[in-house]
């Protein structure tokens, strides 16, 4: 399973988070590249290192017609605020953030994420100023730039391909902060109704820390807030802000390996009465809807009586469904069940081009094991039209791995 933790110890803001996901990349400049050609209106990303506390990371400027939009810094030092007010900024309606989102070169997925968080930060404002979702309009975080991180978030998120997202905790800063309508509170108040549920915290440095824009992109993506679990890290991204501190001012990311766990359920009934075809029968039904292995055990049962003991292993969630038809198509009284951890090699399939033709390949790897083996129907399709045996045909193949 790939995990990704955000280490938010100063903050989030949606630059920093770019630059930290872009971190993890083998190739981040290649990334930004791909950024650069979704088609955000007047939008150029630009890549620059930045060092922090001795640390090595990466900034990420995001430019509107070649030039930064005149928004101020937050504490924390990222492009983004909310608070800071242009008055040439144009307030976005969601249907005009909708309009443009569609309207990229970006998979729908990533497209229904970015409008998603969007909807968070929507619903937030409309909380805030008591209107509805359709009448607000976004201030900087309709601008191109603000696009433009929740965008390129989601976009390398969907491209890092991780199943769990985790998160520290994280910081907002306290103080207060100028805007066009006054002096309001620190964390803002559209940043505290994002943040409802999620744990916080002020910290020693006054300011903003935490923007709109990066507490609605982790409220869409995390999954769970806390320390950091146990992890094999295989990557370290730093988003950096530009502000200096005495603390590193960064997003850190880090990218997970773990080895497959998942919790399954056996389901295991006694069968002596019923004939060998059902009991094939019903062993070809169990994995067609989707169990995930069928085997059968010959046992000694009451009265001396030759019996068959029927497993089924299936996720937790399926379990109403395997019960059902156990009872249905066996002739068992009771069902037995056992919770067991299942561990697993992480599995990929690749296609070989052979001189008989493509041949499927399956590899798995983990705990320090790797293994690898052709598709055996391939090769037995194989043998079959060429008269060759199996072992002749794997071992050809073997040698154009």
């Amino acid at each position: 399973m790939r995990k990704l933790y955000l280490e938010c110890n100063m903050g989030a803001a949606g630059d920093m988070l770019t630059a930290a996901l872009a971190g993890l990349f083998e190739d981040p400049s290649e990334v930004v590249n791909e950024l650069n050609s979704l088609g955000i209106p007047k939008v150029r990303y630009r890549l620059e290192p930045a060092l922090k506390c001795g640390i090595q990371g990466l900034q990420i400027r995001v430019l509107i017609e070649g030039h930064e939009e005149g928004v101020h810094e937050n504490q924390s030092g990222s492009q983004e605020s909310h608070h800071a007010h242009d008055h040439h900024h144009h307030h976005t309606s969601m249907k005009e953030i909708k309009d443009i989102v569609d309207a990229l070169s970006i998979s729908e997925l990533v497209k229904q994420n970015a409008l998603s968080v969007y909807q968070l930060i929507a619903e937030a404002e409309s909380k805030v100023h008591g209107q509805t979702v359709e009448e607000i309009h976004f201030h900087e975080v309709g601008s191109m730039d603000a696009v433009a991180d929740v965008v390129a978030v989601c976009y390398l998120i969907d491209r890092l391909k991780v199943e769990r997202i985790i998160a520290s905790p994280v910081r907002v800063g306290y103080g207060q902060v100028h805007c066009a309508h006054g002096i309001l509170p620190v964390p803002a108040p559209a940043v505290s109704v994002l943040t409802e549920g999620i744990p916080v915290y002020s910290g020693n440095l006054e300011g903003e820390f935490c923007t709109p824009t990066g507490a609605a992109l982790l409220k869409y993506f995390v999954s769970e807030f806390g320390e950091m679990p146990v992890l094999r890290v295989v990557k370290t991204g730093y988003g950096m802000g530009k502000k200096e501190f005495e603390a590193a001012n960064c997003v850190r990311a880090m990218l997970a390996e773990e080895e497959q766990e998942s919790q399954i359920i056996e389901l295991c009934c006694n069968l002596d009465d019923m004939i060998p075809e059902n009991i094939g029968f019903i062993t070809e039904l169990l994995m067609k809807e989707g169990a995930l292995d069928v085997y059968t055990t010959n046992i000694q049962m009451k009265k001396n009586r030759p019996g068959i003991l029927l497993t089924c292993m299936c996720k937790e969630a399926d379990r109403a469904k395997f019960l059902t038809l156990i009872f249905k198509h066996t002739t068992t009284l009771g069902i037995r069940e056992y919770d067991c951890k299942r561990y697993a090699l992480r599995r990929k399939i690749e296609t070989v081009r052979t001189p008989y033709g493509d041949v499927h390949y399956k590899y798995a790897s983990g705990y320090g094991v790797e293994k690898a083996k052709p598709e055996y129907e391939d090769i037995a399709a194989i043998a079959r039209k060429t008269g060759n045996s199996l072992e002749n045909i794997k071992s050809d193949i073997e040698k154009l791995r």
